[in-house]
């Protein structure tokens, strides 16, 4: 019998939750350190003139209400905690475009709520969030990841990106 059918009679499985409070936290709490900066008037520099802002609101909204969306896709609709208790490699419906949706819907929700604050400054905070994402996710979830679905995974890792959406859609590779 092998490792993952071992684990599935003990009723052990990855964590429901993993590192996600954890990175989930520290985008959603620089977010709301940004926005108390911006509405206290205490970054001045960086604000943008009226149109430019409108604009960056405009694309904000649409990347606040992207990211409830991939999160709700991810979620209930992808059925990801089924597949959590199961053992099972979930490479379908949000999973077929990113590796790690929730996570991705929290760091684009919270890069939309960074452009409608109409700061320029605040910008690098994406890129931070990225590279903090990745690489938590590196030493936590994909490790155990690799360790409990081997090559199905590392295929999966070459098709799929790790935090950015693509449009293009993961198919699993027949024998």
């Amino acid at each position: 019998m092998n490792k993952k059918h071992d684990s599935i009679n003990n009723n052990k499985h990855l964590p429901i939750y993993g590192p996600g409070p954890f990175i989930g936290g520290f985008m959603i709490i620089l977010t709301l350190i940004a926005i108390l900066l911006q509405k206290n008037d205490l970054i001045l520099k960086g604000r943008i003139n009226a149109p430019a802002r409108t604009i960056m609101g405009v694309v904000g909204a649409v990347l606040v209400v992207g990211g409830i969306a991939l999160w709700i896709y991810a979620v209930p609709v992808s059925k990801i905690d089924d597949g959590i208790l199961h053992n099972r490699l979930v490479t379908t419906g949000a999973y077929a475009h990113v590796r790690n949706p929730i996570y991705s819907a929290i760091m684009i929700a919270c890069d939309g709520i960074l452009l409608m604050t109409g700061n320029i400054c605040f910008l690098v905070l994406p890129l931070i969030f990225w590279v903090f994402m990745s690489i938590v996710l590196m030493h936590t979830e994909e490790v155990w990841l690799r360790k409990m679905f081997a090559q199905e995974y590392e295929e999966y890792c070459q098709s799929v990106n790790r935090c950015w959406p693509s449009l293009k859609r993961y198919r699993k590779k027949r024998s």
